[in-house]
């Protein structure tokens, strides 16, 4: 890991601005900033993977209240975790984070969170900085932006790291990923940045939208869309215990089959897993 440099001025005064206006501005208020629970922390960082924060804000509190743990939720079954994902959207998502909490019930946390199902390297540095308060860098679409316009120049997920402890130093782990994070939502926004309102506009080397920036693709059209077309069917399952497989879209079908989202029985009823 890269040594914080301490001994940089200009990158210790952003630091230190920085935190004083995360303690200020901060989304505190956040229900899942509350805990140092890891199981919690997970559940917030895998359902907000490209989701609103306001959409995620509504699910959050029913499904723990249903998986409190691991252990509920992996005896739950997946067909109960994709049913209470209800319309959060990208539903492997929900199989992916049963099938977690089927290793970590049976195992154990593992000490290498990206052994788990679905956990890439940003999930499993995020929960480790939350949750255990380990000072790893984790870098996420905000956290990236971020990083890119105060440097100036395009950087890999590595780069990235290592350039949000240079920005962030003094802060460390939870408090410096946090208030990375929010910065990159509130002011360096995607498409208006508040330049006047960053704590790092002094040092920051593109003041707005650097030409070097990494874009996000554009995400395909919704109406008609595969996606669309999935979502119907699983929100049907959702609504019935089981349906006639010719009462729904079996190209959608097949697609939520192989992703192990649905079955179809014998009798050619189509239900959860």
């Amino acid at each position: 890991m890269p040594a914080v440099p301490h001994e940089h001025p200009l990158l210790t005064a952003s630091g230190i601005a920085l935190g004083e206006w995360y303690h200020e501005h901060g989304r505190h208020e956040l229900p899942w900033r509350g805990t140092r629970d890891r199981w919690a922390v997970l559940v917030s960082e895998v359902m907000l993977q490209q989701t609103q924060v306001a959409r995620v804000i509504d699910c959050y509190a029913a499904f723990l209240d249903r998986f409190p743990d691991p252990t509920a939720c992996a005896e739950a079954g997946p067909g109960a975790v994709i049913e209470q994902w209800g319309r959060l959207g990208y539903p492997r998502r929900a199989r992916r984070l049963w099938e977690s909490a089927v290793e970590i019930a049976g195992r154990g946390w593992p000490a290498d969170l990206t052994t788990l199902p679905g956990i890439g390297r940003y999930t499993a540095r995020a929960v480790s900085a939350q949750a255990d308060d380990r000072d790893v860098p984790a870098v996420e679409v905000n956290i990236r932006r971020v990083a890119e316009r105060f440097t100036g120049r395009r950087l890999s997920d590595q780069a990235g790291e290592g350039a949000s402890i240079e920005i962030g130093a003094p802060l460390a782990g939870r408090e410096r990923l946090l208030a990375l994070m929010d910065l990159g939502a509130l002011v360096c926004r995607s498409r208006t940045p508040h330049c006047d309102e960053c704590p790092l506009h002094g040092g920051c080397a593109s003041r707005g939208v650097s030409t070097t920036e990494t874009g996000a693709s554009r995400q395909a059209r919704y109406e008609g869309s595969m996606r669309q077309r999935r979502g119907r069917v699983l929100a049907a399952l959702r609504e019935r215990a089981d349906i006639a497989r010719d009462e729904v879209d079996d190209e959608a079908l097949a697609s939520l089959v192989a992703d192990g989202l649905a079955v179809v029985d014998d009798e050619a009823r189509v239900r959860l897993p």
